[in-house]
């Protein structure tokens, strides 16, 4: 069965059609606009009627390309970068091209039965959206709060023994105060960081009030160690749950299930480097939480000790266990009782 590949960029998208050895049968670049999405689903339909298309960056410049094709009702899966990437090191072709990308990811969905379709807008990308937008602000916000801070060491030295951070409310109305008696371009230039702040931190603020009326009541906010931050970012990165065959996969996007690296009579298994690193992250801060806290997860911790693993090996085990809850939190959420009329 012939299967296309489509590497996508902001003003192009390169498609590639191979058969079932993995010969590329036919090239051709489209512009990526709505014209040029009509033009190569036109020669997808004379080319290869029916094939399987793999489509690298579906949630970025191949969002729209990706739409375009599904409501024609085409068969779409998203190749991740790590798979495409590894297969463009066995296409033989010189030197880097689009064309030999798209043949890398045509060749990864004709290999791959179980590549995830692409993801398409819903509530739980709005969700994802709301995060990294938050995100953002938050990472600005500590820019702005640092160069601040350098300020306010020539300003006004020693400030620090009062003002603990520049994070609290009132102490930013206390150095906002010592700041208005100050003359100076750097006087000034502080002054507006230290509005700029309050207005970052404002904003992250009201995201976040956003994002728990959200997912207030999804239920990962059950299990011990989820916040609404941490129970947005998992709902945000993981969209339709179905897309996932079992919880190992669901572990495996996550970058938690070990890799084997065993070589003769050694036999071992590696630190998964790989996976949604924004998935991992949550993972690990709900791990990070319990092993602290959660009575249940400190025992857990306590037996992987005794067994003779590092404290690192324990919380990467006790991920992997997290892992599976949080697969059938989503897949399969409890039943919650309802009050009686």
């Amino acid at each position: 069965m012939n299967a296309i590949g489509i590497d996508t960029h902001k003003a192009t998208l390169a498609a590639c059609v191979v058969d079932d050895l993995g010969g590329a049968v036919a090239e051709r670049t489209f512009a990526n606009d709505p014209p040029g999405h009509a033009a190569l689903l036109g020669w997808i339909r004379t080319i290869a009627p029916g094939a399987r298309i793999g489509l690298e960056g579906s949630a970025c410049f191949g969002a729209a390309a990706a739409r375009s094709l599904l409501e024609a009702g085409e068969t779409v899966c998203e190749v991740p970068p790590q798979l495409s990437h590894r297969e463009r090191l066995r296409t033989r072709r010189a030197g880097k091209s689009d064309p030999g990308d798209a043949l890398a990811i045509a060749r990864v969905a004709a290999r791959e039965p179980d590549l995830p379709p692409v993801r398409t807008a819903d509530a739980t990308r709005e969700i994802q959206l709301l995060v990294e937008a938050r995100e953002d602000l938050v990472t600005e916000a500590t820019r702005v709060r640092n160069r601040l801070h350098a300020d306010l060491v020539v300003l006004l030295p020693g400030y620090q023994v009062s003002v603990a951070n520049l994070v609290a409310l009132r102490n930013r109305r206390s150095v906002g105060a010592r700041l208005r008696a100050l003359r100076g371009i750097q006087a000034e230039l502080a002054r507006g960081r230290l509005a700029r702040l309050g207005r970052l931190m404002a904003e992250a603020k009201t995201l976040e009030t956003r994002l728990d009326g959200l997912v207030g009541d999804h239920p990962l906010r059950t299990l011990p160690g989820v916040g609404a931050l941490t129970a947005a970012r998992i709902i945000g990165e993981v969209g339709d749950v179905g897309r996932f065959r079992s919880a190992d996969a669901f572990a495996m996007l996550a970058g938690v299930a070990p890799i084997p690296a065993s070589s003769g009579q050694t036999s071992r298994m590696r630190l998964n480097r790989g996976g949604n690193r924004q998935l991992n992250r949550a993972l690990h801060s709900i791990a990070l939480s319990q092993a602290w806290h959660h009575p249940p997860a400190t025992a857990f911790i306590a037996r992987k000790r005794a067994e003779g693993k590092t404290w690192r090996e324990a919380l990467r085990a006790l991920k992997r266990h997290l892992a599976r809850v949080v697969y059938r939190l989503l897949v399969d959420p409890p039943i919650v009782a309802q009050p009686a009329a």
